[in-house]
């Protein structure tokens, strides 16, 4: 009996779209200053547009085809997950690009006021930061003993992806993840992105 699954969704964009999408995202990072700026007063190891820009698909076609491509996958994971979201849409709520170099992390933390997060990966050197999911029940085990040496990856605390460029995952907002601190100085390129549930006339 195995109850209570945590579902993880991944999907592969096509080869050819990802040197489109990796240009586009040089192309915004390049302009946004806002962004920069932002970076540097919070510490930000590396770009990010989450706090500076939220019209990407506007600014390139490379970014609507992303949410368009996205938009499908998202449905099919609520379907995995069996959701019954009545009078609801799935709406993509946020879209940001993240650049990090060596040394460049992202600790742990959730999504609040979305239902669905995940990212898109753009590049991935050798030696770029993974993705690292954790237990949600970890905080709840209180005494629990530590697992064996040879306990099966479903069953450990914390789970560890080191996706490729094209890759997709999605999860749902509640599960606390972590980027691992990038190990090569070349660019580690993500784009990452909510959704919420919205009326089904908005």
């Amino acid at each position: 009996m195995s109850l209570f699954p945590t579902l993880v969704h991944t999907a592969r964009a096509e080869d050819t779209f990802i040197p489109i999408l990796e240009e586009a995202c040089w192309m915004i990072e390049d302009g946004d200053m806002a962004g920069h700026d932002w970076c540097e007063r919070e510490g930000y190891p590396g770009y990010t547009s989450y706090a500076s820009l939220d019209d990407l698909p506007q600014r390139a076609p490379a970014f609507a085809d992303l949410v368009d491509m996205l938009d499908r996958e998202a449905e099919k994971f609520a379907a995995a997950l069996h959701w019954d979201i009545g009078a609801a849409r799935l709406k993509l709520d946020s879209l940001w690009i993240n650049i990090l170099g060596e040394g460049g992390h992202h600790s742990g933390h959730i999504h609040p006021n979305s239902v669905l997060s995940g990212t898109i990966y753009v590049a991935m050197p050798d030696g770029a930061g993974g993705l690292k999911l954790e237990d949600p029940r970890l905080v709840m085990m209180m005494a629990a003993p530590q697992l064996t040496k040879d306990a099966p990856e479903t069953v450990k605390r914390f789970f560890y992806l080191q996706p490729r460029p094209g890759d997709i995952v999605i999860w749902e907002s509640w599960l606390r993840h972590e980027v691992m601190t990038s190990q090569n100085e070349e660019a580690r390129i993500t784009v990452s992105f909510n959704y919420t549930l919205v009326d089904v006339n908005t």
